[in-house]
């Protein structure tokens, strides 16, 4: 196991490392680690929250025309550096597979290829998805609605690998790491997560340990050459550059599982974990977008909505639209749940016909699931700001005044 492995702090409290290995001055990492935090009124985006939006990219909304997106549109979340395998050596790239386990596996590229290949369609969602939009605005990276993305993934079901390793009666939880590495509010680690184990082998969702993305090799932003993929689940359990599987007979503690990805709404409180993924219904803006304010601009008569919608909790059953600022709302016509196998954790798509008229409009979507869970139209806060499913919104300008032929002439 890579040796940085054992630098984790474990601890729910933990601001440093205790006994774990020289990872230098404690005090020097929480300077330039600073705990999450809340902007204060009126504190706009951070120079640190600009940078971390030019690294990681959300899905440009007229990208929800694809039934599958393309890699390279697909939304990006990286909290450190992306590790780099050579092509030469990615044939190297090992998983181990350990702990509460009768036979521990380390398994290359070629054992997981040897066997049977399983591919599900599977959306994708940020769970900082919308942290901007709150206020007060959790610092951090600057989402809006667009950290979203369905791909098809293939790769060997995690519980095949598991039932060979054999599991031990008493493991509860199945550890991951990658081999990403950075430091966090003060603690250096590998980027890590669990699930308990009855999610690590339920059939339905089935987690795969993922090689290929949309029939070709992973890339580098999406865990080249291999990923965990979690249907349902927020982004943060998908764990990229997958190294090491671990089954554990405790409750795993660690950074990312007990400090961040909580839902709190003070400091100081334990909250709840961060799991499965709200209803969100999205809409493709329509007509052509202003160049700074992305206000779109529509002309007078029938304008088709359309979008798509999902959840993890439960299959998505309505979808309702409103053309005035959620003043009032019809439902949209919801394409058929995708039968096919593999298919039941995509997004959905939706469309409603709209009959324009000149003056200022504000267009919103939300989806229902089948638990009867609706997206909200007043903000769920919290101090991290994950979950917010809160309504998308659109402003619209519809005019009847047509600039085309004379746009090629205007300075720029």
């Amino acid at each position: 196991m890579d040796s940085r492995r054992g630098r984790q702090s474990h601890g729910h409290n933990s601001g440093h490392d205790h006994g774990r290995g020289p990872v230098g001055s404690a005090r020097s990492l929480e300077d330039i680690s600073t705990p999450g935090r809340v902007a204060e009124p009126g504190e706009g985006i951070s120079h640190e929250e600009l940078a971390l939006a030019a690294r990681n990219h959300g899905l440009p909304l007229e990208a929800l025309h694809h039934d599958v997106t393309p890699p390279g549109l697909h939304y990006v979340l990286v909290h450190y550096d992306i590790p780099y395998v050579p092509p030469a050596e990615a044939h190297a790239w090992t998983l181990t597979v350990g702990g509460r386990v009768r036979t521990p596996l380390v398994l290359d590229l070629s054992a997981l290829h040897s066997l049977p290949p399983v591919t599900h369609r599977v959306t994708m969602e940020c769970a900082g998805n919308g942290r901007a939009r709150l206020t007060p605005r959790p610092v951090s990276q600057p989402w809006l609605v667009e950290a979203v993305g369905t791909a098809d993934w293939t790769g060997v079901p995690l519980r095949t690998l598991l039932a060979e390793a054999g599991v031990e009666p008493d493991a509860v939880e199945a550890v991951f790491t990658g081999a990403d590495h950075g430091v966090e509010r003060g603690v250096e680690q590998d980027y890590r997560r669990s699930l308990p184990l009855t999610d690590a082998t339920a059939p339905d969702p089935e987690v795969l340990v993922a090689y290929e993305m949309n029939g070709a090799p992973l890339p580098p932003q999406h865990g080249h050459p291999l990923r965990l993929v979690v249907p349902g689940w927020y982004g943060m359990a998908h764990v990229k550059w997958l190294r090491d599987i671990t089954l554990t007979d405790t409750q795993f503690t660690g950074f990312q599982q007990a400090v961040a990805y909580r839902y709190r709404q003070a400091p100081d409180e334990p909250g709840a974990p961060v799991t499965r993924i709200a209803p969100r219904a999205l809409m493709i803006p329509p007509g052509f977008p202003d160049f700074m304010s992305r206000t779109r601009v529509v002309r007078p008569g029938p304008v088709r909505l359309e979008g798509r919608a999902w959840s993890g909790r439960a299959p998505v059953t309505k979808v309702e639209v409103s053309t005035d600022d959620g003043g009032s709302w019809r439902e949209a016509e919801l394409a058929p749940p995708d039968g096919r196998a593999g298919h039941a954790w995509s997004w959905r798509h939706w469309q409603s016909l709209w009959t324009a008229t000149p003056g200022a409009h504000v267009l919103t979507a939300r989806a229902t699931d089948a638990a009867g869970t609706t997206q909200p139209v007043t903000q769920p806060w919290n101090r991290g700001g994950f979950g917010n499913n809160l309504v998308q919104r659109i402003p619209v300008l519809c005019t009847q005044v047509d600039g085309s032929s004379s746009t090629h002439s205007r300075p720029v």
